[in-house]
């Protein structure tokens, strides 16, 4: 019996191969390029699944090249990138199959992640029961309209767009003051001062002569 079963188990066995054709074998090349910018993707992790998943790998300009069979699936894989397959066709003339593969991009959208400045969960319990608080919100605001707190925050910050304008115009009027009465002045025989000092010269120069 045992021996009848171990003759039916090769009968089958040596008809589905001889059923079976021979797959010849094929030198796949190809190039690896982007699909939406043309440039060569290098790099690519090339799978043969039908061969127990024999891995090979494009160079840095994106080449491959190795022997294979036909009817074989190869899969393109690389980070960025979404997975691509093809079937190597039978009868390929002079046992070469060359092709030039367009991979697309797969944009993968990550989970936001908030970063803490705790090492871990039990630091941050020890800093949060740490923590003191006011007593209620009167006492922050009693703390913040200071009269300390008012002066450090007058020294820091920065004038607003009132007060700008209100300086420029005050800086303003005080150069126009001062440019007429400059103007003014600068003309001695309109100046009062020139005039006493004439005067006073001359006065002088009177009671010299006198004296003399």
């Amino acid at each position: 019996m045992r021996i009848s079963l171990i003759l039916l188990f090769t009968l089958c066995f040596l008809t589905g191969f001889s059923q079976r054709p021979d797959r010849k074998l094929v030198q796949f090349s190809g190039v690896i390029m982007n699909n939406d910018s043309n440039t060569i993707v290098p790099y690519v992790t090339v799978t043969n699944i039908s061969s127990r998943n024999q891995i090979f790998s494009a160079n840095y300009k994106g080449y491959f090249s190795f022997v294979a069979h036909e009817s074989d699936t190869i899969t393109f894989t690389a980070i960025g990138f979404r997975k691509e397959a093809i079937v190597i066709p039978q009868n390929v003339p002079d046992n070469r199959y060359t092709i030039m593969l367009k991979m697309k991009q797969e944009i993968i959208n990550l989970p936001v992640v908030q970063v803490y400045p705790w090492a871990s969960l039990d630091e941050f319990k020890r800093e949060f029961m740490a923590m003191k608080f006011a007593d209620d919100d009167l006492e922050n605001a009693k703390k913040n309209i200071s009269k300390d707190k008012l002066l450090a925050l007058s020294a820091s910050l920065p004038r607003d767009g009132r007060e700008m304008q209100g300086y420029n115009f005050q800086n303003n009027h005080y150069n126009l003051v001062n440019k007429n009465i400059n103007q003014r002045f600068a003309n001695p025989l309109l100046n009062p001062f020139a005039w006493a000092a004439f005067m006073q010269q001359i006065m002088q120069g009177d009671q010299s002569r006198d004296k003399n």
